[in-house]
């Protein structure tokens, strides 16, 4: 199901040619190895290189019988081959070319998901430099803190992004390696020089030391950052969607000609991609914690793993890939309301200029204790409808002795809020 959402790049990636394909260049980088170190005849690496292919429906005739993909993988081979087949797969064992494999699809699914991150951190500094001056208020438990400006909310977005292009970069390295150490990890049937060799030809590492497999740490470190990831997507979602909400309105998603909200209320516009992005998160957080599980397998392997990978490997590479080009949809055509944000700023009666008051009037030698209390007061008699925050301090006495009216006029100036901005942006390379 997960798959008709995805692109043809990703799920070409997946696609049980592929796989068999990528199985296919490790046994002939194997063969051809083989032949440098002369242990198998020139030519028969020869012939394996010109005759070696498969059909994936005569291999699916033969796995029906043996129960076995990488046997019935092989004798399919090896019915192209002829009697050079002999050759093929010389003291390896499944895992080599399977573990080995599935590492060359995931460097291949990991180079598309860093291109949609990379696009990602593009479409993000653009607009955080577009609303860079675009004062809003800044919001904490949900309620009115203090003010800042969108871009500078976009700028936090865009270094996260950025981190998450150093995460992947990494989760890429830490998966992109090969191993055809035998069927303990110990080389018995030819030397490390052989892995080395292969791993070379096919662009990945060795990896150290392996058993029968590569170590599933790696695995589940992928798919954790594949979480990571996912979440810093929900992330900025849910603050659109909160953004959206009918009270707010201060920013909204792209709404088409011709698209429809509600099959029963006419007017509805939905965040509906935030809360489709929302939902993903969730399964591919799950699939990172069953890649977990997978870690701890009985000895020097065992197979418990492998119809788990089977799911969430493809689901989740495919789903983030997905995830990534529909943010970086929404965030193209976010549509934008400065003057909502304006709007809404004058909704908490100026009560979000109360710190600045209140170190105003710490500044003038009086405790901090009692300059709470003063603002305080003030604050909650606004907050109850009495009046504005800032009618309330002019008037109040205990302020007025200590400030002048200059003074408590300039506490109200939004700018100094916002005056920083600048600053943070040019500390994020944002210039």
């Amino acid at each position: 199901m997960i798959k008709r959402y995805s692109r043809p790049g990703m799920a070409g990636i997946w696609t049980e040619e592929n796989r068999f394909s990528k199985m296919l260049d490790v046994e002939v980088a194997a063969c051809e190895v083989f032949a440098d170190r002369k242990l198998i005849p020139r030519s028969a690496f020869q012939t394996i290189r010109k005759k070696a292919k498969f059909d994936i429906k005569r291999i699916r005739e033969i796995e029906a019988v043996t129960n076995h993909d990488v046997i019935a993988f092989l004798t399919a081979v090896g019915e192209n081959v002829g009697e050079e087949s002999r050759y093929i797969h010389m003291g390896m064992t499944s895992s080599d070319v399977l573990d080995t494999g599935l590492s060359l699809q995931l460097r291949e699914a990991s180079d598309i998901l860093i291109d949609d991150i990379k696009k990602s951190i593009i479409i993000l500094k653009r607009q955080a430099l577009k609303y860079k001056n675009a004062i809003m208020m800044g919001r904490t438990h949900g309620v009115h803190a203090e003010p800042i400006t969108f871009g500078f909310k976009l700028a936090g977005w865009y270094q996260e992004m950025k981190r998450n292009l150093d995460r992947m970069n990494r989760a890429r390295d830490i998966i992109s390696v090969g191993k055809i150490s035998g069927v303990v990890g110990t080389f018995a049937h030819q030397g490390p020089e052989v892995e080395e060799s292969v791993c070379r030809k096919l662009g990945i590492s060795p990896d150290p030391i392996s058993t029968q497999i590569v170590q599933r740490d790696r695995h589940a470190e992928y798919m954790t950052v594949l979480a990571v990831i996912a979440a810093s997507l929900e992330k900025f979602v849910v603050e659109i969607r909160h953004l959206q909400k009918t009270e707010v309105r201060e920013v909204e998603e792209h709404f088409s000609k011709g698209q429809k909200g509600s099959s029963a209320m006419p007017h509805k516009k939905n965040p509906i991609t935030c809360e489709r992005i929302t939902g993903l998160a969730r399964l591919i957080r799950s699939n990172a914690m069953a890649s977990l599980e997978n870690v701890a397998l009985w000895h020097e392997r065992d197979i418990s793993h492998s119809s788990v990978e089977r799911i969430i490997l493809p689901d989740s590479t495919i789903l983030l890939d997905y995830m990534l080009d529909k943010f970086n949809g929404l965030m193209t055509n976010l549509v934008v309301y400065p003057e909502n944000m304006i709007k809404n700023l004058q909704i908490s009666k100026d009560v979000v200029f109360s710190q600045r008051i209140m170190l105003e009037l710490v500044k003038k030698e009086i405790s901090r204790e009692e300059a709470y209390k003063i603002v305080q007061d003030n604050a909650m008699k606004s907050w109850k409808g009495k009046a504005d925050f800032k009618t309330l301090i002019m008037k109040d006495i205990r302020v007025k002795k200590h400030l002048s009216e200059k003074e408590i006029k300039e506490c109200f100036n939004i700018r100094y809020f916002v005056r920083n901005i600048g600053k943070i942006y040019k500390r994020l390379g944002l210039v």
